[in-house]
Formats: structure tokens, sequence, C-alpha cells
């Protein structure tokens, strides 16, 4: 059985904390003087001086005792969508979101003590393919196709878990989150402009929506804190680019002028190689962070322009 030790200070328990983001949390509220929990599938893996504690995101055990008493819960647990759509890897896609949605729903509901609020993360993917007008949380359309498939279920299994109604849960609908350190999205696209491949992905025109590490903290801050906000809200900054403006800013700014485009023919071809998928770089992500804007927050990296070099 795991047991925590009374401590005044506010706790967050984070799922999948091993992951980029996990760890960049971890980090940002101890900083702030939270009590981190770590639940991780394998031991040792979890964020240097959180209080780790080990669950298969799957099924219920004493790993549930770490939520009692808890302020906040983080989901941030899920397969990486960064591979070949197998039916294999679909499935792990699946299971690995809706499973540890489920199981933590399950746990709370057991709870003597439950969290004020269950942050779960979800995708601005969820919306359809959009050129013509941003989509927010209240006018935006819901799109089709596989990755759209689980994320609606993700939100699903948050949305239909019962529990108690003093529990306020957010669906994290989280754009690409560029940030400093190995693991994340921006060391990707920083390579491959080093390598002088960063010109257009495929038309070029469709939209890239993305939001600084910094602001995503930030913003899981601001949530915990404006108790009148619940259901789906956008994390992505206010400035979403095509694709051919937004990777030529970067190339600018990293002073490389070549970037070599790459037309759908050969990025099918590349993606075969690199065991991946052409929809990461090819749909169009228009996304409005309407109701974070609406709640009065601020963001420090507003515009594309405005995110440092090094993350």
């Amino acid at each position: 059985m795991t047991t925590l030790a009374t401590n005044s200070k506010p706790r967050l328990v984070i799922a999948g904390a091993n992951s980029y983001l996990g760890k960049a949390v971890a980090d940002y509220f101890q900083a702030k003087s939270w009590m981190v929990v770590s639940l991780v599938r394998r031991a040792g893996s979890a964020p240097t001086s959180t209080h780790e504690v080990l669950w298969d995101g799957q099924t219920l055990g004493d790993w549930t005792h770490a939520l009692e008493g808890a302020d906040v819960i983080l989901n941030l647990a899920g397969r990486s969508v960064n591979c070949r759509y197998s039916k294999k890897n679909r499935q792990e896609i699946l299971r690995s979101r809706v499973d540890s949605t489920r199981v933590l729903g399950e746990a709370i509901s057991s709870l003597k003590q439950p969290p004020r609020l269950w942050l779960n993360s979800s995708t601005a993917t969820i919306y359809r393919d959009a050129r013509d007008r941003a989509q927010d949380e209240i006018d935006g359309e819901l799109g089709k196709g596989f990755s759209v498939e689980i994320a609606k279920a993700w939100e699903r299994e948050l949305n239909e878990a019962k529990i108690s109604q003093s529990v306020r849960r957010i669906a994290l609908r989280t754009a690409m989150v560029f940030g400093p350190g190995r693991g994340g999205v921006g060391e990707a696209f920083a390579q491959i402009v080093r390598q002088r491949l960063g010109g257009r992905a495929g038309s070029g025109a469709q939209y890239v929506s993305w939001i600084h590490l910094q602001d995503f903290l930030r913003a899981l801050e601001f949530l915990i804190e404006h108790t009148e906000l619940s259901g789906a809200v956008n994390l992505a900054a206010p400035d979403p680019r095509p694709n051919g403006e937004f990777m030529r800013v970067l190339r600018e700014r990293m002073k490389i002028r070549i970037g070599l485009p790459a037309p759908e023919w050969l990025l099918e071809l590349g993606a075969i190689f690199k065991r991946t998928e052409t929809e990461l770089l090819l749909k169009s992500r228009r996304v409005w962070p309407r109701r974070l804007l609406e709640a009065g927050f601020q963001f420090q990296h507003p515009n594309w322009e405005s995110v440092p070099l090094d993350g």
C-alpha cells in the first residue's frame, strides 16, 4: 500500500509523468512548492524529487491511495502517435488513452477525499481539417478519421466517468508544445531545419497550431486557479500559421536560408522509412484558444516570432 506523509503543500498527481511534458510539469509545480506524485509504469522513471508510485494504467491497485486528498490530478498518459498506424499500433494508441482515463475515473469514484480538479489530456487535432477559419471550443467543428475518433473516445471517457460533481473536469485540447530540452517537438523541428529540409510540407497551406512550453505550464496553473472553467479548453497560442510561413519564419530566425520543400509523395515515402504518418504534417490544425483568452489568460509567447530559439 502506498502512503504519503501528511503535507501542508497542495498535491498534484501526474499520470504519464515520465513524458517530456510530465517532467516539465513536475519541475514547474515543485518550484512553486507543490508536492508532486508521479504515476509511472517502470520503477525509477519518475522525474527527480517527485514521489514515485507504480501503476499499470489499466487496473485499480494500491496506487489509488496516492490520489486520496490530492488537489489536482493530471493525466498525460498515452502511447506516442509518432508511428505507423498499423492495426496493433492503433489499438495501443486507443487503449493507452481510454484505459488510463477510465481507471482514473474508477479510482476517483472510490475516494473519500476526491481531487478538486481532474485535468485530462486530449488533442487539438480533434477539430476538422480547417483552413477557412479558426476552430474554438464553442463554434469549432469536430473532424473525422482515426485521430479524431481517438480524441472523441478519450474525452467521452472523461465526461462519462461516474465521479462526484464536486470534481471539476477539463479536457486539454493541446497543440504541439515547443520547449527546450531533448525529446520535445522543438528539437525535432530544429533538426529538420539544420538538415536544410525545413521547407514547406506538401502545399504548405495547411495550418500549424502550437504553444510554447512556458505558456502550456502557465495555462495549467491558470486552469487550476480559475474554478469557473471546466469542459474542453484549447491549449494553443493565438497565432496558427500556414505551414509554409511557419517554416520560413523558423528558418529565418535560425539563419538558415535553404529549406527544401517536400511534396506529398515524398512525405509519404519518408513516413514509411521513418515509421510514422504524414497526417502529423499535412492535416490543417487552425485552433483558437477562445476560452483561455476570454477568461483573461495572457500568453507570454503569443506569436511565433516571440518563441525563444533555444526552445
